[in-house]
């Protein structure tokens, strides 16, 4: 399988502007190879992919050296030349083991054909009648032909676009399969969202996947759609610059760096972030979201509900996941059934209750310090594309009982106070103590699927680091099992499961 892209008129801005867009999606283990006649352009392709990944150092030609490493803060690159290759070098130069650990760019990949994996890149350098010009042809063999045709996707979206010049910078993100690149002019800046739609999982329940069931945005519709409400709600959500519902591409505002986790390293008091996001929440709860929410250019968003069936698969992930790690064995079914009919009541109980805005992920990796700005405005809302219409304690839990860092009990206690002080001097049917046993009922829920997700994500996917939280996430759930409501999945949770002392399980 293959993909091939014809770009013609390449001069030196076209060719950096190209190399940006790659380097977006270089990862360990790839190979990309450069082709062409001496002169042609390839040490200088290969030159400005390696200052995309490490700005600033020295990029010398490997004529002689053969290989080039260099350590940068995503991946090891090594820049090969193999034009003086001679027999017999290429065992020697370590080019497996270079690939475990990086990407490589090889300038005259013929001279090492039989070694080249059959997923990679090939860029084809040609001269043309115009001294300042070259005609590129990228081929992506294997793995590479669908990710040569999401980048060629990706570059017609920004050429329609204000950022078609933007030089694009890699930026960090989540766990998902989301991308994120900041776009940069001279005069302006924003970020790109890269969100190729999801492929259906198998199905769970009812014929259908995991995403369906639990409600998760599958495109980006939903992303506009809410932002676009919030917005007009007097929030701050991004600003969108450019969309493409089809291919899965937003430009949208830029609202920097600092998370809240950044604004404490710098300074910011955790006690003043965490009231002026109780803000945003109070503020919320006095804004519900419509049904159906306007998308510009086709037909509206239908946002979805809260229902006791998704939080009860949410929910499951603990049994599903961390059961089998703790105990070394399979899930039996009847430790599944007890676990769903304890649940069950109580969800059912809370997906009726209090019902607005759940954004979902209302947590410290999704909020920015907008220093500049005022009121509910100076926080910055990020990552809502999973929002629902359900009970609004649930994004209070999420920011109280932050699964990234550690939320004082004090400073939980006392924010839980004021907003629940906030909302009962409002008048209407709001009760303290009702509110209360949805926030620890939802607070279980919750927490028992971040533990799952971690559980998965560390045993599934390789990515230990989120086993550092999962201490922090049991002790939140042991605090929300202490409410006198929850007393029978108190007494379940500690037969089945390891307490916050003794996470993670070895297995991990």
């Amino acid at each position: 399988m293959t993909e091939i892209w014809r770009l013609d008129g390449v001069d030196l801005d076209r060719l950096d502007r190209l190399a940006s867009r790659i380097a977006l999606s270089l990862k360990t283990g790839d190979v990309v190879t450069l082709s062409g006649p001496l002169g042609a352009g390839k040490t200088t392709l290969a030159r400005t992919l390696v200052g995309h990944f490490d700005q600033g150092s020295e990029v010398p030609s490997p004529t002689f050296a053969l290989i080039q490493r260099y350590e940068t803060p995503r991946l090891a690159l090594s820049h090969c030349d193999f034009y003086r290759l001679d027999d017999g070098e290429l065992e020697e130069l370590g080019l497996d083991d270079a690939l475990a650990e990086g990407a490589l760019l090889i300038e005259w990949p013929e001279r090492a054909a039989g070694w080249l994996p059959k997923d990679r890149l090939d860029i084809v350098f040609n001269e043309t009648e115009q001294s300042e010009t070259r005609t590129l042809v990228l081929t992506g063999h294997g793995d590479w032909a669908g990710r040569l045709h999401r980048l060629r996707a990706l570059a017609g979206f920004l050429d329609r676009t204000d950022f078609a010049a933007a030089d694009a910078r890699y930026l960090q993100g989540d766990a998902s399969a989301r991308g994120y690149a900041r776009l940069v002019l001279p005069d302006k800046q924003a970020v790109l969202m890269n969100a190729p739609r999801q492929p259906d999982g198998p199905p769970m329940r009812d014929g259908k996947p995991y995403s369906a069931l639990v409600h998760l945005a599958e495109d980006v519709k939903p992303f506009v759609a809410v932002a676009e409400a919030l917005r007009a709600l007097g929030f701050a959500a991004p600003e969108i610059e450019a969309f493409d519902l089809e291919k899965g591409f937003i430009v949208l505002e830029d609202f920097g760096d600092c998370v809240f986790k950044t604004a404490m390293a710098r300074g910011r008091s955790q006690a003043e972030l965490w009231t002026r996001a109780v803000d945003v929440l109070l503020a919320l709860s006095d804004a519900p979201p419509s049904a159906a929410l306007p998308v510009p250019g086709t037909s509206p968003y239908i946002l979805p509900e809260f229902d006791a069936e998704a939080m009860l698969i949410e929910a499951s992930l603990i049994v599903e996941w961390l059961w089998p790690a703790s105990h070394g064995k399979e899930l039996p079914q009847d430790v599944r059934a007890e676990f769903e009919s304890l649940w069950r009541p109580h969800l059912e109980a809370a997906a009726q209750a209090d019902p607005g805005w759940v954004l979902r992920d209302f947590h410290s990796p999704n909020l920015m310090d907008l220093a500049d700005r005022e009121g509910i405005q100076s926080v910055g809302l990020l990552d809502f594309q999973d929002a629902l219409r359900g009970p609004v304690a649930y994004d209070l839990v999420s920011l109280l009982q932050d699964a990234r860092l550690d939320v004082p009990e004090a400073l939980e206690r006392v924010e839980l106070d004021r907003y629940c002080a906030a909302r009962a001097a409002r008048g209407g049917t709001f009760s303290s103590d009702d509110f209360r046993t949805l926030y620890a009922t939802l607070g279980a829920q919750r927490n028992s699927k971040v533990l799952g997700i971690f559980t998965r994500l560390a045993k599934r996917d390789g990515k230990r680091a989120y086993l550092a939280h999962m201490p922090r996430v049991a002790r939140y759930l042991e605090r929300n099992l202490a409410h006198a409501a929850l007393a029978d999945l108190r007494d379940f949770y500690a037969r089945a499961f390891p307490t916050a002392e003794q996470l993670p399980p070895p297995s991990l």
